[in-house]
């Protein structure tokens, strides 16, 4: 009997046979993502809240909680907040069940809670122990003589010069707030009044970015104690503001709606152009959050509040320095190494030493990159190999994100002058990155690389670099797919894989993602990508239904996958009729999960976990099976919709034996087996730390991947060395 019992429609092209009628699925069964998201920045904190963690490490937890809120402000919460103004439809209809007035206060109400905890942490926990390590903010009436000298100095030879006090009346009006920069605001009173002129004002002054807001005081050697910028500013409001009271003042910081979207229809000409405009309004968005410092003068904040039209629970009162991303210049202190996590150095592939013939390495065998424990540098080495080799003809890249002076970037220039010809797929909407993609781009192109934007409806965000090579009377064509970014910074704090090869149909297919992205040409029958999105959707939900298959026939189903974010509603349907039908499935999503585990008769057979470390984890793998049977990819893509249909992704199998073997035997195991830094996912999308029974040793997936000697196989390396 065939039946298709569930709320969300399923493929027609993967019918369940089932032996009896599973459970319908319904909008229940479904979480909402942004809070799901919230619950992956609440275990952020928890790194931050964790005393096993080095002090330092947990000053960068709480600074990057800061930042991941703030991009959660400008491009989820402003999309919220627009839905619900009616201004806007949705992204994706996903199919929980809160409406957008639910979703906007719960959310905004998870978020007072997280930052409640983010600041007691900060101010009872962290702040206290490390000024008993010698690392101290002080404020500023806690200066001493010497040090007050110190500032009045710096105050007057450095900052007053560059800070401009704006008053605020009808002759001048309310200056424009830039998004995410700090000012401080006060209420003024005249003591002599201009002819036509209110006796009292609202005032501004922004404190300038290019500016320490961290200021070193004098003191002992031994101890580093700093004052906030903003803070003495505030403090010297009567100076700017001379023949004024200063009534009252606060430090405050606002966050304006981000979200650059581009219309194609309107793009006419050049769309870096388009992308640039698209900025400049940026500026002027509506704002969707106000921080300011706790205890606020209400006058003040009423002042503040009624022009931005902001809602009660868009306004956070901090009891602490605003912006925490701030503290991460304590992070990378030399004195204070012994607060942080220890170096590493990281490893080289076996064939990939430094000096090798790379080219040679990849003609014998597929070679595997694990970031950040080897090294990105031999990807690097890749390109500045194929840009001085004589009898390459020819590279291909796509980019994402690569990152401030990048040496991807300088290596295709070399290659360039070089003579080879060049083509750079860059996407100018990588979100936040866009006005850097612009500057690369048009930096390529000066060198004569022929830069080709992607396209406007479609984010191309794979990870594909193409090297063709004249080796002979023939051509050869080497690959590199990824999961990360071609970025050699966040390389090493990023878990991610690189895989290269030189297999034919890996060329072909690479070859023809090129063609497509460049020149819009289709029909290729690809043979060993999976693109989206043409077909990475239709794939994904074929090899689950695989499995559904193999458990509905006794051979029994497996299903492996470690990914960033799940919300797709069609592939967490198909998972949850593969649980139904007794297919295992594990689980590890860093971030926003959509599914619920564990539901009885649901999700009896699925497991979510989270683990959050010393590095971001990043990388996504999918396996299907088990045995020599099973099936492993690796992807730039998350099982979102946004992956599946509105950008350019990638999914590749892992075909050479000694490197699936390597995650059979020892990537997966260790990764999965994690049980100091894992949460297991609870059915209503709260999460527990792993339990670790008595007598089990403690596993720590990033540790051991740090400490494994390198992955050897006999005969790849005794062929290498003959």
């Amino acid at each position: 009997m065939t039946t298709t019992a569930t709320a969300i429609p399923v493929p027609e092209q993967l019918p369940i046979e089932t032996a009896q009628d599973p459970l319908p699925i319904g909008p229940e069964h479904f979480l909402n993502r942004e809070l799901s998201w919230l619950e992956f920045n609440g275990r952020v904190l928890e790194e931050a809240e964790d005393e096993t963690n080095p002090l330092l490490e947990r000053l960068k937890f709480l600074s990057i909680f800061s930042g991941n809120l703030d991009e959660f402000m400008m491009v989820r919460l402003s999309g919220i907040r627009s839905q619900l103004r009616g201004d806007a439809e949705p992204e994706d209809q996903l199919p929980d069940t809160l409406s957008i007035q639910e979703q906007f206060h719960q959310a905004h109400a998870r978020t007072h809670e997280l930052v409640e905890r983010q600041y007691r942490c900060l101010n009872e926990l962290i702040l206290p122990r490390l000024a008993e390590k010698g690392l101290r903010l002080l404020d500023p009436s806690d200066l001493t003589s010497e040090q007050q000298s110190f500032m009045n100095d710096f105050f007057h030879q450095t900052v007053y010069p560059v800070l401009t006090p704006m008053a605020i009346d009808p002759s001048h009006p309310t200056p424009h707030l830039r998004s995410r920069g700090l000012y401080v605001a006060a209420l003024i009173e005249q003591k002599a009044l201009r002819p036509g002129g209110p006796k009292k004002l609202l005032a501004v002054v922004q404190i300038p970015s290019v500016l320490p807001r961290l200021i070193r005081l004098p003191s002992n050697p031994e101890m580093y104690q700093y004052v906030l910028l903003d803070q003495f500013v505030g403090a010297r409001l009567s100076q700017l503001f001379g023949g004024s009271d200063v009534t009252c003042w606060t430090t405050m910081r606002i966050t304006r709606d981000s979200d650059l979207d581009i219309d194609g229809d309107q793009v006419l000409t050049d769309l870096s152009q388009a992308v640039e405009e698209g900025l400049r309004q940026l500026r002027h968005r509506e704002v969707v959050r106000l921080e300011i410092a706790a205890g606020t003068d209400e006058k003040l904040l009423e002042h503040l509040r009624r022009p931005m039209q902001l809602l009660p629970q868009e306004i956070y009162q901090v009891p602490g320095l605003l912006d925490l991303t701030s503290l991460m210049e304590w992070h990378g202190l030399e004195s204070f190494s012994q607060l942080r996590d220890e170096p590493f150095v990281a490893r080289r592939p076996i064939g990939f030493e430094e000096g090798a013939d790379f080219f040679r390495t990849i003609r014998k065998r597929d070679v595997l990159i694990h970031h950040p424990y080897e090294t990105f540098h031999c990807v690097i080495e890749f390109l500045q190999q194929a840009a001085e080799d004589p009898d390459v003809l020819a590279i291909k890249q796509t980019l994402y994100r690569t990152g401030n002076e990048s040496p991807i970037i300088r290596a295709l220039i070399k290659a360039a002058e070089n003579g080879k010809n060049v083509t750079a797929v860059v996407e100018l909407l990588a979100r936040f990155d866009e006005l850097s993609n612009v500057t690369w781009a048009r930096q390529l192109e000066r060198a004569g690389v022929h830069v080709v934007y992607g396209f406007v409806t479609l984010k191309t965000h794979c990870k594909v670099t193409l090297v063709v090579r004249r080796e002979g009377d023939k051509l050869r064509r080497y690959v590199h797919l990824g999961t990360g970014n071609y970025n050699a910074a966040t390389a090493k704090i990023y878990t991610d894989f690189g895989l290269f090869t030189s297999r034919r149909r890996f060329g072909e297919d690479a070859t023809a993602l090129f063609n497509f992205l460049t020149g819009y040409a289709r029909g290729h029958e690809w043979h060993r990508l999976a693109i989206s999105p043409q077909d990475l959707h239709r794939r994904v939900l074929e090899l689950i239904q695989r499995e559904i298959v193999r458990a509905q026939t006794g051979i029994g189903g497996r299903i492996v996958a470690k990914l960033n974010a799940l919300v797709d509603p069609e592939v967490i349907t198909a998972l949850y009729q593969a649980s139904q039908a007794g297919v295992k499935i594990d689980l590890q999503v860093r971030g926003s999960c959509a599914l619920r585990p564990g539901v009885p008769g649901i999700s009896d057979n699925i497991r979510v976990t989270s683990v959050l470390d010393r590095f971001l984890e990043h990388s996504r793998l999918y396996l299907f099976g088990t045995g020599d049977d099973c099936e492993l990819f690796l992807s730039s893509a998350d099982w979102m919709p946004r992956n599946f249909r509105r950008r350019v992704e990638v999914m590749f199998p892992v075909l050479e034996p000694s490197i699936k073997k390597r995650f059979l035997t020892r990537i997966i195991p260790i990764q999965f087996d994690d049980n100091v830094k894992t949460r297991e996912m609870l059915p209503d999308g709260k999460y527990r730390r792993v339990q670790r029974p008595d007598g089990v040793p403690p596993r720590r997936a990033q540790v051991s991947f740090l400490l494994e000697p390198p992955f050897v196989d006999a005969t790849d390396h005794e062929a290498l060395n003959r």
